[in-house]
This record gives C-alpha cells, sequence and structure tokens, in this order.
C-alpha cells in the first residue's frame, strides 16, 4: 500500500502532519506493506533564494493580520509541534524558493533514502534555521542523510528532475490540493492537512481492508442452486 504525501519543506504543518502520520504508522499492523512518497508542492513558486525579514512580519504580510497576531499564531504553533516531539525555531527561520529542495528529493528517492532527506530539509530549516533555498544548504544537509554530496550538487547545477516536480504539482491541482500537507492512501483515500494521528490511522485501516480480496470460508455446495438453503442464498 502506498501513502503519497504532497508537502513543502518550508510548512510548518506539513513537519507536523509527517510526525502524526508516522505515530499512526507505528500503530499500524501492516506497517512493512507501507510505502510512504513524499510529492513536491512549492507554497511560493516565485521565492528567492533567501527571504529576509522576521518570520512573524513575513506571516503578517501573507495572510494580512498584524504582527501581533502573527505572533501568537506563531506561539500556538510551536506549542504544537512540542506536542510531536518537533523543537520549531520559527523567530529565526530562513525561507527560500524550494523549487531545488524538491529536486534533490526526487533524486533521495531514486537512490532510496527519500524519507531521511526529506526529515533532515525540514529538520535544518525549522530546528537549525539553515537557509533552505541555498545550494551549500542542500549539499550538505542531504549528503549528511546518505546522499552523495557530489550528486546532488550535479543535479543542482542542472535542470535533472524539474520536469518529476512539475508533474508532482500538475497531481495536485489535478487532485485539487490547494493546500499542504495533503495526503493520498492507496490512491483513493485523501487527507488534507495534518489531521490527528487516530484520523491517519482510521485511513490505514480502512484502505488496507479495502484493497485485501474477499476470502470465501466454506463450500456452498449445491445449496447455491437450490435457492436458499445451508446458510446461502442464490440469486
Amino acid at each position: 500500500m502506498r501513502v503519497e504525501v504532497w508537502s513543502d519543506v518550508v510548512c510548518p504543518w506539513c513537519y507536523i502532519g509527517k510526525r502524526r502520520l508516522e505515530a499512526a504508522l507505528a500503530q499500524f499492523p501492516h506497517r512493512d506493506s507501507v510505502e510512504v512518497v513524499w510529492r513536491s508542492f512549492e507554497l511560493d513558486p516565485r521565492a528567492p533564494a533567501r527571504r529576509e525579514g522576521s518570520y512573524a512580519e513575513r506571516l503578517a504580510r501573507k495572510y494580512g493580520m498584524t504582527v501581533e497576531h502573527a505572533r501568537a499564531s506563531i506561539a500556538r504553533l510551536t506549542r504544537l509541534a512540542d506536542a510531536e516531539g518537533l523543537a520549531f525555531r520559527l523567530d529565526g527561520a530562513l525561507p527560500g524558493n524550494t523549487f531545488d529542495a524538491h529536486r534533490v528529493l526526487h533524486l533521495a528517492a531514486e537512490r532510496g533514502v527519500q524519507d531521511a532527506v526529506k526529515e533532515r530539509f525540514l529538520a535544518g530549516y525549522f530546528t537549525e534555521r539553515r537557509a533552505i533555498g541555498e545550494a551549500a544548504t542542500l549539499v550538505e544537509l542531504a549528503a549528511g542523510a546518505g546522499l552523495d554530496a557530489g550528486e546532488v550538487r550535479a543535479v543542482l547545477a542542472g535542470d535533472r528532475y524539474a520536469a518529476e516536480v512539475r508533474a508532482d504539482e500538475e497531481a495536485a491541482i489535478e487532485l485539487a490540493a490547494t493546500g499542504v500537507p495533503f495526503f493520498l492512501v492507496d490512491g483513493r483515500f485523501a487527507i488534507p492537512g495534518a489531521q490527528d494521528t487516530d484520523v491517519f490511522l482510521r485511513v490505514l485501516d480502512r484502505a488496507w481492508a479495502a484493497a485485501e480480496p474477499l476470502v470465501v470460508v466454506g463450500d456452498a455446495g449445491e445449496s447455491v442452486e437450490a435457492g436458499c438453503e445451508d446458510g446461502s442464498c442464490s440469486i
């Protein structure tokens, strides 16, 4: 069973949603049969390599709120992250364009370390205040998560995986995913937003049950032809 997740590496709810999905998977009895795939989604495709100014000021401008309201929102988000074991340090975050980060994540998927690189990018941005839009940062973080630094540099120097990033974003549009995180379980069960762990677990259980073939126990024998006998009825 596959769980596809559209998210961005500068989206705080995406990091919280990742932890909640992981908590659900830890309780899911068929965890070893679940593949998690991280899909690309840019919250701000026109962003420069690094944005200046405080996080609260940027948030206030983006959503048309006061700086005080933005600070209160950040404090609430930080508390929610803490409850999931995440240490957000948003006051010094260094956001930027994430297109290259998503390209590196596609490389990581091919090398079998996508989840590790995704986690490293998120931790680097939200906890370590790394400039996630800069190539040097991406090389260092990706190499620390299992990718070859030289290969990452080569990807960043060209346009490899650009088409894959755009394909992910087009798929999000087709799914009517206007925000992230957005989870798609087994291609047909959608979960918008960072839902509680029990929501993820219920959907995983439902998707698994729906995917399992029907098991017929016993043999109806001649009773099907006879009409309604011996516990079964013919159509």
